[in-house]
């Protein structure tokens, strides 16, 4: 299955090596090769490409350092890559900031690159009848490997170009676990940032590729959309929902009532599922406005037939009270927190 290069594994950054640049403006090269030599730097031109030997990976830092210090106003137009001492195989091009994030963090380039993570499972339950009907699939460290917060590996992943990548891998890692844990019928919700996917009916290839070869049927996958970020591409955003739709699967929209996910994009989605955002429902019991908000957005939602998830359950008082808001499912730590493996799982199979 061909795969684009968002979504292919970087070659290592190898203890010593070449860092080669090019620029939109020629004449920007030759002025940082000038800085270079007068700072005892050696470089050389080649085939339009500025080419600088490392000794050591420490530095790169104080190397990448100089030169935003010496083209302020030229960085724009500045790529770069790294390849090693032989010169015959290197990453493409990319923006110098992107590489200078990559180049300062190696150990989120390792966790990205070698997969070192798993993801735990957090039970939804239906609120009619307490059964669980699907598991949220959350990032976390593999306990033999380095440890990181998700929320820095994800921040990293978007400064250093490297978002499609780790949306991609955790994605599929996302479908293989559960393909270990749960039976047939139990929803599997995973996350996914929209701007990972440019062209859904490529990106998502791989995806379903892996749902085939672990006998998963589509149906028992939701996609939830992760909006940290603006929906600068509605339309864009509105083909990855129909493509996930197009193969069966179902989608959701998460941390309604927060930032850019508002009624109104509920509306022009139109997903399967919305997640309510935490902060809405914290202490819902004791707040007559929070309640008529919740009220509003089940009363929208029902009438387009989408099914509402209430989150951040932590007190019976807030999981009463959503029951009697008529919302569907609810996921909380009072229902139950991320686990590695369910409380009964259901082995199956899945080639790798």
């Amino acid at each position: 299955m061909n795969q684009c290069s968002s979504c292919t594994a970087l070659p290592d950054l190898e203890s010593s090596g070449y860092l080669l640049f090019t620029h939109t403006a020629f004449s920007v090269l030759r002025e940082l090769h000038y800085h270079l030599l007068r700072s005892g730097y050696t470089s050389y031109i080649q085939d339009n490409t500025l080419h600088y030997y490392y000794s050591a990976v420490q530095t790169l830092g104080p190397f990448l350092n100089f030169i935003e210090h010496n083209l302020p106003g030229d960085l724009a137009g500045l790529k770069g890559a790294w390849t090693g001492k032989n010169q015959q195989t290197h990453a493409n091009m990319i923006h110098f900031q992107q590489l200078k994030e990559r180049v300062s963090q190696p150990s989120f380039m390792t966790v990205i690159n070698d997969q070192q993570f798993t993801h735990h499972m957090q039970p939804i339950i239906q609120l009619n009848t307490g059964e669980v009907m699907g598991y949220e699939f959350l990032m976390r460290p593999r306990a033999d490997a380095a440890q990181f917060r998700p929320d820095q590996l994800f921040s990293f992943s978007q400064q250093s170009g490297l978002q499609s990548l780790l949306d991609n891998r955790a994605r599929i890692a996302s479908i293989k676990t559960s393909a270990k844990y749960l039976k047939p019928g139990i929803k599997r919700f995973i996350n996914f940032l929209p701007s990972s996917i440019y062209d859904p009916d490529h990106c998502l290839l791989s995806t379903f590729a892996t749902a085939r070869s672990c006998g998963i049927s589509t149906k028992d996958l939701v996609f939830e959309v992760v909006e940290t970020e603006n929906f600068e591409n509605p339309g864009l955003l509105l083909r990855i929902f129909q493509t996930f739709q197009s193969h069966g699967a179902r989608v959701a929209l998460d941390d309604l009532g927060a930032g850019y996910s508002t009624i109104d994009v509920m509306e022009e989605l139109q997903p399967h599922y919305v997640k309510i955002d935490r902060s809405l429902v914290d202490r819902c019991d004791q707040d007559i406005k929070k309640q008529q908000r919740l009220e509003k957005i089940v009363s929208r939602a029902g009438s387009y037939g989408i099914i509402t998830l209430a989150e951040g359950i932590e007190r019976s008082e807030e999981l009463n009270c959503v029951r009697e808001l008529g919302f569907d499912l609810a996921q909380g730590y009072l229902i139950g927190k991320p686990k590695a493996v369910p409380e009964a799982p259901s082995i199956s199979g899945c080639s790798e």
